[in-house]
């Protein structure tokens, strides 16, 4: 696998841990980012999103589709900007910012490898 191709299939598999998290065991991580705990199914729909998202992204390393890298640095920096944009407006916890940081970072390795 190339290197850009490595940050793509890492950053899948960091998408399927998170998703799978929401999905398996929500009310043990939302606390963790200052979320209370729910029993509507949003967070579990989340986390099959996610977690098929990051099923993409392994695939799309597998197979070297450098195409998909390049969108993924767009929207991995869009992830940032709108989790930020949300804290401020106060529509969520600041926690949030912590995955749109760990999304850009996913974004700058590929670009950098790009």
């Amino acid at each position: 696998m190339s290197p850009s191709a490595i940050s793509i299939f890492v950053f899948g598999i960091y998408a399927v841990l998170v998703g799978t998290g929401f999905l398996v065991i929500a009310n043990k991580v939302l606390p963790l980012l200052k979320y209370p705990k729910t029993n509507e199914p949003w967070i579990r729909i989340l986390g099959i999103v996610v977690a098929i998202l990051g099923f993409y992204y392994i695939v799309a390393a597998q197979n070297e589709l450098t195409a998909f890298f390049w969108a993924t640095v767009v929207g991995r920096f869009a992830v940032l900007v709108s989790f930020i944009l949300l804290v401020v407006t106060k529509k969520a916890q600041p926690m949030l910012i912590t995955f749109g940081l760990i999304d850009a970072a996913g974004g700058l390795w590929t670009l950098l490898t790009l």
